[in-house]
């Protein structure tokens, strides 16, 4: 029997790790599974641990208040040093690019532990952006062991730096494996669908179904300052321009995002500035939205799969596959940009029905399945 530690911190990080871990689950004779958590994300983590039903083992709960880079990479390292030196297992399964990933491959590197990578070979070929994921990502990919790839673009990103490729496998992304399983739990359950629709149609104050809206969000660090007043004031031209749409903003809670966003998109009618949604509230949010605004990874991800049209608030992205389809637009943080692309996907009727169609490039919701199949062979 293999014993598995997962270890993760963040909301998006539980997300894409929760169907790997239902999967494991479901062979306790070849496995032994400890999920322990850093708490990197506190409130927003707890929801999605909970709406999949997951109680971890650990939990380090190293998240305080104005924490540095510094700071939460050592308390990290500190902290997942101790419990991999008790748990001892045999493999430890990290997800993407986050602080928690790296500090947590490199105390295994550390203790000689074997590390398979989830969402692995991702890259900008940017060390600045996104900061510090860029380089966290690329820091794992040189300690793990096994990498488990997205795509084909993302097993070639491995192998140009020399990585063999007998231990890499493409696997499609386990977040489309979560998002088939709330979109199935929309289509099975009614009254669960009414609720969700219910709840959200009170919040944002108009109807979600009969009310075309842009779902907003944004969050990166390296947007943060100059990057978001502009984002902002593009929000605010366009609310302007297209009184008849509305423009729905999950804040984040981030000082350096909730701050401007206030500041400068608050008391116009048509934007709503609303608090970060569960996980299921959100994906529903995202089936009924006419198009997304964004500088999330995972978000272009989702929305692509459903068939909604995604304009990226970044410079550059390390999910380039479903921009030749159209779907996927990069935008940047320059003003005139972002409102010319979002003016054409309103204004351009034909050019919209082109591009929203939904393709599985990211996966198919299958990639939990395949992973542990790798898992349970070598």
């Amino acid at each position: 029997m293999k014993k598995i530690l997962l270890v993760f911190g963040t909301r998006p990080e539980a997300i894409k790790m929760a169907p790997l871990f239902r999967e494991l689950k479901k062979y306790p004779k070849f496995f032994n599974v400890r999920v322990c958590v850093t708490a990197q994300h506190r409130e927003m983590l707890d929801q999605v641990l909970c709406f999949f039903g997951i109680t971890p083992d650990i939990d380090l709960n190293i998240m305080t208040k104005e924490q540095s880079l510094s700071q939460l990479t050592s308390n990290v390292l500190l902290s997942i040093n101790n419990v991999l030196a008790k748990e001892k297992p045999d493999i430890l399964l990290v997800h993407g690019d986050t602080t928690t990933t790296f500090a947590s491959a490199l105390s295994a590197f550390y203790l000689g532990i074997d590390v398979g990578h989830i969402e692995a070979g991702l890259r900008t070929h940017n060390m600045a952006a996104p900061f510090p994921e860029e380089f966290n990502r690329k820091i794992v990919s040189n300690i793990a062991k096994w990498h488990f790839t997205p795509t084909n673009i993302s097993k070639n990103n491995l192998l140009k730096e020399g990585l063999a490729s007998s231990k890499i496998w493409v696997t499609g992304n386990t977040i489309i494996d979560s998002l088939y399983i709330i979109l199935k739990r929309f289509s099975e359950s009614k009254d669960y669908s009414a609720t969700i629709n219910k709840n959200l149609n009170e919040i944002l104050n108009f109807d979600l179904k009969k009310k075309k809206f842009i779902l907003v969000t944004g969050h990166r660090r390296e947007n943060f300052g100059r990057g978001f007043q502009s984002i902002c004031q593009s929000l605010k031209e366009l609310s302007n321009k297209y009184p008849g749409i509305n423009f729905v903003y999950p804040a984040h809670l981030n000082p350096n995002v909730i701050e401007p966003v206030k500041s400068i998109l608050k008391g116009l009618e048509n934007v709503k500035i609303i608090k970060p949604l569960n996980y299921d509230d959100f994906i529903y949010l995202l089936k009924y939205s006419y198009a997304v605004l964004t500088d999330s990874g995972g978000l272009q991800e989702e929305a692509s799969s459903l068939g909604i049209p995604v304009l990226v608030m970044r410079d550059n992205t390390e999910r380039p596959e479903a921009i030749d389809s159209g779907i996927l637009n990069m935008v940047g943080t320059n003003q005139l940009n972002i409102i010319n692309k979002v003016s054409e996907l309103i204004e351009d009727e034909k050019l919209y029905n082109k591009i929203a169609i939904s393709n599985n490039v990211y996966g198919d919701g299958l990639a939990a399945k395949r992973i542990v199949e790798i898992l349970r062979s070598i």
